[in-house]
Formats: C-alpha cells, sequence, structure tokens
C-alpha cells in the first residue's frame, strides 16, 4: 500500500504551521509510522530547527537541490533528505537546503532565487516531481509537506499537484478567516487543470494558538465564529453525526507561553501528556492524520481511545520474527526458519557479525529470536541492546524477544536483562520443530495446529522450492542447487521425508539471495526441474489435504 502526502499550509505566517508539522511528524514516526518530512517554505525555511538536537548529520542538500538536479537533467537524483533519531520509526527530513550550523549556507538564496518555477513546470517539471512523489510514497507511509503561506508556484505545487489530503493552520483572526476556505477550493480548481487523477482535497482545519486560559470567553467566541468559516471543509469526510463544532474543539492547539519561544518539541517532554498540554492537542491531529480523516465517530465518543488506536495502527513489519542465529548454527537456524513458516509464522535470519545490518535503521521484524549456543557472541548482544532501545519505549506495540539456547547453555553467562526473558532450550543435533510450535504459540497465544509430519516435510519442500530466486550471485552454485534438487526428487521417489527436510534446509540455504540483487538468471533447465518437482508435490500435498 502507497504512503499519503499532505501538505501543512497556511495563509499567514507565524501561526504555529511548522510547529504543528514537526510535532506530528515526531508523534507519527514514535508511533511506529514511516514519515518524511519536507521543508518546501523556501523563501522562509526553518523545519531543520526543530529538529537539530535529534539530526544523526546536518543536511547538505534539499528541496532546493531536488530542483537543479531537474535543471542539470540528472538521471537518478539522490534522496536530498537526513535521518531524525526518533524511538520507534522511521524519520527522515528534507530540508531547503544545505544547512551549515543554524543557518541555510550562503549560495542558497542565489540558488533558490535562480528558480522559475513556471519555467521548469515548461519543461516537464510536473513529471519529475510525480517520479520523485511515487519514490516518496513507496518509501513512507506519510509524508508531510511544509508550505510557504500565500498565493505563489511553490504554495501551488504543494497544494493541488502533490498532496492527497491538505491541513490548513490558522489562527482566530479576519486575516486568516477571510482566505481559509477560498484557499482549499482554489487547489481543487488547480488540481483539475493537472492530467493527474486525483480526488478532492480532503482538509483538516486546525485552529492554533488559542488563548482559551487566561481569555476563556473570547476565546469561546472565537472558536465558535471559526467553526461556522470552516465548516464546508468538513463535508466530505467527517462521519455523519459527528459535528464540525466538536471536531473543531478537538483540532484546537492551545497557545502555551512557554512553547513559544525557540523551536522545541513538546511532544519530545509531555509525555504522556495531560489534557491541558499543547502534546494532547498534538496527538488528536496526529491521530487523525494516521487514520487517514477516518474514523471520527470514535474521536467524538472517546478522544483517548481514537489515539490509543491510531497508535496501534502502526507499519506492518516485514516479518514475524527475526532469527538471529551464530555461523555455527547456520543450518539450526535455516530449519527454525522452515519450521516457522510451515505454521504460518513469516520469518528471516540475520546473521550475527554482519555489519549490513546492524547498520539499518528500521525494524523488519516485530520480534527477535536469539539462538545461542554456550554465550551469547558480541554482535548479538549488540542485536538485543538495540531491539531492546527501539522497541520499549511508552508508544511501542508489546514486541517479544526469545532466547533459545542449546543444552548446556549457562543462562548465568548471558547479560542481565536477557536472564529475565524466557528461555527455550533445543538439541542442535535434531530438528528444531517443537521449538518452532512453541515460539508460535507464545507470538500468536494461540497453539499451532498439528499437521501430519509428511505434510510438513511437503509443505517445507514446497517453500523451499518457491524461495528459488530470479539471480544467484555466481554460477557455481548452480551445480550445488541441482544436486540438492535432486537429493529432494530421490528422497520423494523414495518416501523419505527426513531426508526431503534435510534437502529443502540445504536449498533454502543456497537460495540466498546476493545483496546487491545482480547476479546470473537461474538456467531454464533448473527452473524446469523446479517447476516439474514443484508439481509433484503439489499433488502430494493436495492427496493429504483433501
Amino acid at each position: 500500500m502507497s504512503g499519503t502526502v499532505i501538505t501543512f499550509y497556511s495563509y499567514k505566517g507565524g501561526v504555529g504551521r511548522s510547529f504543528t508539522l514537526a510535532n506530528t511528524a515526531v508523534l507519527l514516526a514514535r508511533w511506529g509510522y514511516r514519515v518524511l518530512a519536507v521543508d518546501w517554505d523556501l523563501e522562509a525555511p526553518g523545519l531543520h530547527l526543530y529538529f537539530r538536537p535529534h539530526l544523526s548529520q546536518m543536511p547538505d542538500s534539499g528541496v532546493v537541490d531536488l530542483a537543479h538536479d531537474f535543471i542539470r537533467k540528472v538521471e537518478a537524483p539522490g534522496p536530498h533528505t537526513v535521518r531524525v533519531d526518533v524511538e520507534g520509526g522511521v524519520l527522515d527530513l528534507m530540508a531547503a537546503g544545505k544547512v551549515v550550523g543554524n543557518k541555510l549556507d550562503a549560495s542558497y538564496t542565489y540558488r533558490m532565487q535562480e528558480i522559475d518555477w513556471s519555467d521548469l513546470y515548461e519543461q516537464g517539471f510536473a513529471a519529475f516531481l510525480e517520479d520523485r512523489r511515487d519514490e516518496w510514497t513507496a518509501k513512507y507511509d506519510f509524508v508531510l509537506i511544509d508550505s510557504r503561506t500565500g498565493v505563489s508556484d511553490i504554495a501551488g505545487i504543494c497544494t493541488a499537484q502533490l498532496p492527497d489530503r491538505l491541513v490548513v493552520v490558522f489562527t482566530a483572526n479576519e486575516q486568516n478567516l477571510n482566505e481559509v476556505v477560498d484557499i482549499a477550493h482554489l487547489a481543487d480548481m488547480a488540481r483539475d487543470r493537472l492530467p493527474y487523477d486525483r480526488p478532492r482535497h480532503q482538509v483538516m482545519p486546525v485552529l492554533s494558538r488559542l488563548d482559551n486560559r487566561m481569555e476563556y470567553q473570547r476565546a469561546e467566541e472565537w472558536q465558535q465564529k471559526c467553526v461556522g468559516v470552516v465548516a464546508p471543509l468538513f463535508d466530505n469526510w467527517l462521519v455523519k453525526g459527528v459535528t464540525p463544532e466538536q471536531m473543531v474543539r478537538h483540532l484546537t492547539v492551545p497557545y502555551i507561553s512557554y512553547w513559544s519561544f525557540g523551536e522545541l518539541l513538546p511532544v519530545m517532554v509531555e509525555r504522556p501528556p495531560s489534557p491541558d498540554q499543547i502534546s494532547f492537542a498534538l496527538e488528536t491531529v496526529a491521530a487523525v492524520i494516521a487514520h487517514e480523516f477516518d474514523r471520527t465517530d470514535l474521536l467524538a465518543d472517546n478522544r483517548d481511545a481514537y489515539v490509543a488506536a491510531a497508535r496501534s495502527r502502526r507499519r506492518k513489519f516485514d516479518w514475524d520474527l527475526l532469527v538471529s542465529s551464530p555461523r555455527t548454527l547456520w543450518r539450526t537456524g535455516t530449519e527454525l526458519i522452515t519450521e516457522l513458516r510451515l505454521l504460518g509464522l513469516t520469518a528471516d535470519r540475520s546473521v550475527s557479525g554482519d555489519p549490513e545490518f546492524l547498520d539499518r535503521t528500521g525494524d523488519p521484524a516485530e520480534h527477535l529470536c536469539l539462538v545461542v549456543d554456550g554465550e551469547l557472541s558480541r554482535w548479538q548482544l549488540t542485536e538485543a541492546e538495540r531491539f531492546v532501545r527501539r522497541t520499549l519505549g511508552p508508544d511501542g506495540a508489546q514486541r517479544q524477544m526469545f532466547c533459545l539456547l542449546t543444552r548446556g547453555t549457562d543462562r548465568e553467562r548471558l547479560p542481565g536483562f536477557l536472564r529475565s526473558l524466557r528461555h527455550l532450550e533445543f538439541d542442535p543435533t535434531s530438528r528444531p520443530v517443537r521449538v518452532a510450535r512453541e515460539l508460535h504459540d507464545l507470538i500468536k497465544a494461540t497453539p499451532a495446529p498439528e499437521t501430519e509430519p509428511d505434510l510438513e516435510a511437503l509443505r517445507g519442500a514446497e517453500a523451499a522450492l518457491r524461495e528459488l530466486p530470479e539471480l544467484l550471485p555466481y554460477a557455481e552454485r548452480f551445480a550445488l542447487i541441482d544436486e540438492t534438487v535432486l537429493g529432494m526428487v530421490s528422497a520423494l521417489d523414495d518416501g523419505d521425508m527426513d531426508l526431503l527436510r534435510d534437502r529443502s534446509a540445504d536449498l533454502l540455504l543456497l537460495s540466498k539471495s546476493h545483496r546487491d540483487r545482480a547476479g546470473i538468471e537461474v538456467p531454464a533447465r533448473l527452473r524446469a526441474e523446479v517447476g516439474a518437482l514443484l508439481t509433484r508435490i503439489d499433488r502430494r500435498i493436495n492427496a493429504l489435504t483433501n
């Protein structure tokens, strides 16, 4: 499923638009979503200042550089992003341009003013931007764009072409109210002229900086006035029975003087927030985005449940379980993964000692299983510590780490934070069928269905054959795979299900893809042998299950 692009827009400056976007981005990332924040307010950029204490490095490029990539006809534009260190998920920033210290570098203003956006569109910039949009929505769950104020070419890009939805941030004064609804209509009209099939905007109005502590009566009067003006913006997304007044009250970000100084992220501090804190309202805004502007009836009935549901609707992990085994137990790890897949779990291997894996910033699997032989390797210790750091926050769903110990392993030699876990023991000389079932039951909280041993072996062989990739890193491996497939054929002919299991595990090991995805195509003859064997195995499985 592709991600969603949301533009944060305001007609006037100084309304807290960048503040709202930055804090919303942190919340969504902390809840496990993959988020890209884009600073397209090119004439007054500053989004990087909110994230500065949490940046992996200062941005050395950004939106302006993306435009210059098009001008220079760069075939493969760079991402122009930097990572923001937020626990729980992925948050990347595309700044306006290169940052030196706290400021955009000296060449930024000239390079920004050099861009003629109308001329770029005449040269085909719209198609270039669509390609970038496709890349972003494939990589991220949410792309949040900070748009410049007013009516301009840049604002048109951010409000018409790029977004799926708009968040319009405004304050309680006539200057904002006179334009807040009209801007949404103008964006729809501009979108209708584009050659892209996108529906009418859904627009979320956010009333910002409302001082309802000191001037309660006036705040109430202005809030009611704002409801009357922005009510039409709710027409195409508010659940029937929920009133615009209810939504505006939920989507009002109060003025708290403490947070008006500097570029701050209160959601990093107020955890969990109380109803009178600014992060409480920011959580509600983030939850509406996480719910894709849906389920507003739940928000009207129970705001806390609505936010909790947004937290639980985390991104989908690639795998249920990652198996971390030392190289001495490579075969055991392969067999365990095969057994887990037979039970319906999605599992993959984490090779302890692979620096490429440890450098990954995302979490590919929901749970982690450490296979320990005697003592934990230093690489497995790093993995375990990393898992704990990234998952045991107050916003995280319940994720589990398991220790699978060879018989004779001394539990007292494990690090303290692992000794308190539930440990499973196994014999590395036997196939890990039993421990695979135990892991399944712990993860799914329901017993795995009983399966005939022959059926398990056949399904394991089927899974291994279907795992054979299109490309392999070197030609010599084909001979090994060919020999293994012939061994599976012989095992099937002889009815030796134990041998079939072993050869299936061998095939999984040999089918491991190369990291750079390059390689040599599997010969047609070998493909035909695999196809013929799959046909035989499918017949056996059908005979056992029908």
